[in-house]
């Protein structure tokens, strides 16, 4: 659970620590004191989108730390490197450049990562969520999420991937005539055009530095003469290997006087052999440096030859030759496409009765536990104050699709006497917003998310429908943390720990505090939300009414 946010410098609040408990936790303020402030920053820690906007006016970033406690071990810390504790502190801090530094436990993790962890900690569930219920496409999703049939859906979509794999190839192969006959044509003239060439791999980089040798012969050939001349000698000079020699017979006499002189002759030695050794590899590569003009420009040619084909079919010989071996290999399967064709629609048709058995033992599946989901909502709303609703999951049956055969939309009537029809088209705000906390109420205990957040979800409520809402709550927060940002006296006062954000003014900058109530502060808060500014003895009455029942 969430047990403390840390907040500096993120819009009003210039610092805050904020304790919640076990249960249900409620924060109320005027409008405008920042209770969404305080949102945002739960959002942050949790991965979701932090914008340049929320740092302070007048500082340079803007953090939030988190601690809970009680995580469970998800393999999520083993999957990136990060310690595991059930203490799990999460850091963020989100500066004016726009950067983001996110830590958990200490370890740097980027923010997509983070926000995998944020998903398994807290649901945050505000009144936009009500547009997900309204979207019928979203509806196929809520009832599989009740369903926990992943294996399911699993098992189909691999089937159906198979079927769409041989749609595609049919498709392509799957040609008019004309357009066959075209196609045909243009690989013969390719493949004709590439061994006509008859290319070797390697054949081009071969040329290329035989071309650069070619192109550079009277260098060479003067280098090599020069390069002889100094190392065997000439009419008028002694070469580098002639006066080794002569150095080394020299020493070779002063060895019996000393073995430093015999040292020193092995080492003249040494050298007179290498550079001898040398000399003949300098020499035979002069006498074998042959080049005419003709070589050359037959090279060019070749050369000329390539280039032509690298423009069409690729960077290297290798490449040309992959593309030839392809475009052979492309011809036959056109010319031999109709057994080809009638070998994958036997396939297909095979993958299309296992996909359809999938998808219809997903569909009962479904329409099994959309009976459920109903009967669940049902008793939901009724403890809502909603006795006269009707809900149902209409389904439609569809070809095959990427999640099945079905399309599912949730239809209500939410009075007696009045036909089922789209949820979208029935429900008024106070009715909506009871509805989603049934669903969300619902869907919750299939999943392990230990904290559930409720931003203003009660908009539309009012009377005894808000008193009914404010005890489904507290009896969501018996086995879950709840946090919840409302406006309503029912609600507040029904909370475990009630937390009231408030807005002041000092030295032309404004400031929000958010301070844990006690029993005389609940009950001020409690005669404002009911009464407004002008709290009187009536209200602060009423308000500890509320507080003792």
């Amino acid at each position: 659970m969430l047990s403390l946010l840390h907040i500096e410098n993120i819009a009003v609040i210039e610092q805050a620590d904020i304790s919640f408990d076990r249960g249900f936790n409620v924060l109320t303020g005027e409008t405008g004191a920042g209770k969404s402030i305080v949102i945002d920053a739960i959002s942050a820690i949790l991965g979701e989108r932090a914008y340049r906007d929320m740092i302070r006016t007048g500082t340079a970033k803007a953090s939030v730390r988190a601690v809970f406690t009680d995580v469970p071990e998800y393999s999520w810390f083993s999957e990136n490197g990060v310690e595991y504790d059930p203490e799990t502190v999460i850091q963020r801090e989100v500066y004016l450049d726009g950067k983001n530094v996110c830590r958990v436990n200490g370890s740097l993790v980027s923010v997509s990562i983070l926000r995998k962890l944020g998903i398994q900690l807290i649901n945050i569930h505000g009144q936009h969520d009500s547009a997900s219920l309204f979207d019928e496409e979203n509806h196929l999703n809520f009832l599989d999420a009740f369903a926990d049939n992943e294996s399911l859906r699993s098992d189909y979509s691999g089937k159906y991937q198979a079927v769409a794999s041989l749609r595609r190839e049919i498709a392509d192969l799957t040609m008019d005539e004309g357009e066959k006959l075209r196609r045909m044509e243009t690989l013969k003239y390719q493949i004709s055009e590439i061994e006509k060439a008859n290319l070797q791999p390697g054949e081009d980089e071969t040329l290329e530095q035989r071309r650069k040798i070619l192109q550079n012969a009277e260098k060479l050939s003067s280098g090599m003469e020069e390069a002889v001349e100094c190392l065997y000698g000439g009419d008028d000079t002694d070469g580098a290997a002639g006066l080794l020699a002569q150095a080394e017979h020299a020493l070779a006499r002063l060895g019996r006087f000393s073995d430093s002189y015999q040292a020193l002759h092995d080492r003249v030695a040494d050298l007179m052999y290498q550079v001898q050794d040398a000399a003949e590899e300098v020499r035979d590569a002069r006498d074998d440096l042959s080049y005419s003009a003709d070589e050359l420009e037959q090279i060019e040619s070749r050369l000329d030859v390539i280039h032509k084909l690298r423009r069409k079919y690729g960077v290297t010989c290798e490449d040309i030759l992959s593309y030839l071996e392809k475009a052979k290999q492309e011809l036959d399967e056109i010319e031999f496409a109709d057994d080809h064709l009638e070998r994958l629609k036997g396939k297909l048709k095979k993958a299309e009765k296992a996909a359809w058995d999938a998808a219809l033992q997903l569909r009962g599946n479904r329409k099994d536990w959309a009976k459920r989901l109903s009967e669940r909502i049902l008793t939901e709303l009724t403890q809502l104050d909603m006795p006269r609703v009707q809900f149902s999951c209409r389904f439609q049956e569809l070809e095959l699709t990427a999640n099945g055969a079905d399309g599912v939309a949730f239809y209500m009537s939410a009075n007696a006497g009045e036909a089922l029809k789209p949820m979208s088209k029935v429900a008024s705000g106070g009715e909506l917003a009871r509805i989603m906390l049934a669903m969300k109420n619902v869907l919750a205990e299939k999943d392990q998310v230990n904290t559930l957040i409720f931003d203003e979800v009660d908009t539309g409520v009012s009377g005894r429908a808000a008193q009914k809402v404010a005890e489904k709550l507290r009896s969501v927060a018996a086995h879950k943390q709840v946090l919840c940002v409302t406006h309503l006296p029912q609600l507040a006062a029904l909370a475990d720990t009630h937390l009231l954000i408030a807005k002041s003014e000092r030295q032309g900058r404004t400031f929000t505090t958010v301070t844990p109530l006690d029993l005389e502060g609940r009950k001020r808060e409690l005669a404002r939300i009911m009464g407004g500014a002008q709290i009187t003895e009536t209200t602060l009455k009423s308000a500890e009414e509320m507080l003792l029942r």
